[in-house]
C-alpha cells in the first residue's frame, strides 16, 4: 500500500460541486488501495476577500489577529470537504494545521513550520480513513494560528510529504503541469514532463506561479517525488525530480518574468567597509526580501576633501513591488545617515529570466538572450546570473515581448 498526498489549489476548490468532483477523486484514490492525505486552500479570492476585509477596517491591521481571520477560508473547505466524502459513504476525517501536528516560528504571515508531528494522521490512515488537512497554517510555541505566506498550502503538503514518507506529493492546479513558459503570454508553450528541483526553484524565485518556492525546497532536501497535474484530468503532468543528464542536452528549459519589481538606488555612498551590511540590515529588520543587488562606482564625480578624493559608490538593489513604499523611506532616513548623494526608485520595472542546468555546459547563451533582447529594442539596467539562470531587469512594458522573444531564441516551443 502506498501513501499519497493531493494538495487542491484554490481553483480546484473554488465551489461546491468542484469540491464534490476532488473528494471524488480523493476517493477512487483511496479506493485503489493507497492511504490518501488531502490538503486543501481556500476558496478562490476567498484569502483576498478576508484580506480586504481586514483593511476596510485599518490599512494596518495587527498580524495575530489577521492569520487567525485569513485561517477561516482553508478551515471551510476541510469541513466541506469532510461532510462531502460522509455523503458520499466514505470514512474522513478533518484537521486543522495545529490538529495535524504543524508547529511553526513566530512570524505571523510568513511563518515558517519548525517541526511536523503527524501522529494523529498516522492513526486516522490506518483506520482506513481519508485525512483532510487546512493548508497554509499551522501553530506557533504560544498556541497562537499562524500561516506561511502566499502558496503556503504547497509547503503543508511537502511537508506533510516529508513526515508522512510518502511516495508522491501530487500538486493539482487548473494547469496541466508545468510549461516552458506562461502559456497566457506564449502561446508556443509546451508542457515539461520532468522537471529538476534546482530549476523549479529558480523558475518558481524569479516569478513562475505553478509551485512555491519553499515546497520546492523541501522536496529537494529530502528527496520528495512531487507530480503537479490538472485537478479535472487524469493526464500525466509534470514530475519534479532529481537532474538526469537528459536535462543537460538542452541550455536553456524555461523562460519566466515577474512584473512585481521594484528597484531602488542610493546614489554617491561612500565606498567604505560595512556601508553595504549597514544599508541590507535595515531592510531585513523589516521583513523585506532583498533579490538582485548591484554595486558600482558612481557615474557622479567624486567629493574633492583636504586628504584628496573619497571614493564613491552607486547601490543598487530590487524588492518585491508590494515593499517598494515602505523600503524606499526606509533608504531615505538611512541615506541621510550614511552620507548618500540621493536615493530614487523605481516600480515601473519587470524582471525577465531564462533558466536551464544545461547552461553550466553550453557556451553562448548569454550573448544569445541579450541579443535577442537588443533586436527588440530592449535595454537592459540590472543584470544577475548563477550557473544555471540569467535574470535582466527591463521596462515593465516590454515584460511579455521579452517572454516570447526569448521561448522563440531558444527553441523551446
Amino acid at each position: 500500500m502506498s501513501r499519497i498526498i493531493q494538495k487542491y489549489g484554490g481553483s480546484s476548490v473554488a465551489n461546491l460541486e468542484l469540491i464534490k468532483a476532488v473528494a471524488q477523486r480523493a476517493i477512487e484514490t483511496k479506493l485503489a488501495g493507497h492511504e490518501v492525505v488531502v490538503v486543501l486552500s481556500a476558496m478562490k479570492g476567498e484569502t483576498d476577500r478576508l484580506l480586504n476585509l481586514a483593511k476596510e477596517i485599518t490599512e494596518d491591521p495587527d498580524k495575530r489577529e489577521l492569520d487567525c481571520l485569513l485561517s477561516i477560508g482553508e478551515q471551510t473547505n476541510v469541513a466541506i470537504f469532510a461532510l462531502v466524502c460522509q455523503a458520499m459513504g466514505e470514512k474522513v476525517k478533518s484537521f486543522l494545521g495545529y490538529q495535524a501536528g504543524i508547529k511553526t516560528d513566530d512570524v505571523h504571515g510568513r511563518a515558517r513550520i519548525t517541526e511536523l508531528n503527524p501522529s494523529r494522521l498516522k492513526t486516522e490512515l490506518a483506520k482506513g480513513r481519508i485525512c483532510v488537512v487546512a493548508g497554509f497554517q499551522g501553530q506557533n510555541r504560544h498556541g497562537d494560528i499562524t500561516t506561511l505566506g502566499r502558496g503556503g498550502s504547497d509547503t503543508t503538503a511537502v511537508a506533510l510529504a516529508v513526515a508522512l514518507d510518502a511516495d508522491v506529493c501530487e500538486i493539482y492546479t487548473d494547469v496541466e503541469g508545468i510549461y516552458t513558459t506562461d502559456p497566457n503570454v506564449c502561446d508556443a508553450a509546451r508542457k515539461m514532463d520532468r522537471i529538476c528541483y534546482e530549476e523549479m526553484l529558480e523558475l518558481s524565485s524569479l516569478g513562475a506561479k505553478v509551485m512555491e518556492i519553499r515546497s520546492v525546497e523541501l522536496g529537494m532536501n529530502y528527496g520528495v517525488k512531487i507530480h503537479v497535474r490538472h485537478a479535472h484530468s487524469s493526464a500525466t503532468g509534470t514530475i519534479i525530480c532529481e537532474e538526469d543528464a537528459d536535462m543537460e542536452k538542452t541550455p536553456v528549459r524555461g523562460v519566466t518574468h515577474s512584473v512585481n519589481e521594484a528597484r531602488i538606488t542610493l546614489l554617491r555612498v561612500p565606498d567604505l567597509p560595512g556601508v553595504a551590511a549597514r544599508i541590507l540590515s535595515i531592510i531585513s529588520k523589516a521583513g523585506v526580501v532583498v533579490d538582485m543587488i548591484i554595486q558600482n562606482q558612481s557615474a557622479l564625480p567624486p567629493d574633492e576633501t583636504d586628504d584628496g578624493q573619497i571614493q564613491l559608490t552607486d547601490f543598487s538593489f530590487t524588492v518585491p513591488s508590494g515593499d517598494y513604499d515602505t523600503t524606499l523611506d526606509l533608504m531615505k532616513a538611512a541615506g541621510q545617515e550614511i552620507g548618500a548623494a540621493e536615493v530614487v526608485g523605481d516600480n515601473n520595472i519587470a524582471k525577465v529570466s531564462i533558466v536551464g542546468v544545461g547552461m553550466r555546459n553550453h557556451a553562448g547563451v548569454a550573448t544569445l538572450m541579450f541579443q535577442t533582447l537588443a533586436r527588440e529594442g530592449i535595454n537592459l539596467s540590472m543584470i544577475s546570473t548563477s550557473e544555471i539562470k540569467i535574470s535582466c531587469v527591463i521596462e515593465k512594458k516590454y515584460a511579455e515581448l521579452a517572454v516570447r522573444a526569448l521561448h522563440e531564441a531558444f527553441k523551446l516551443g
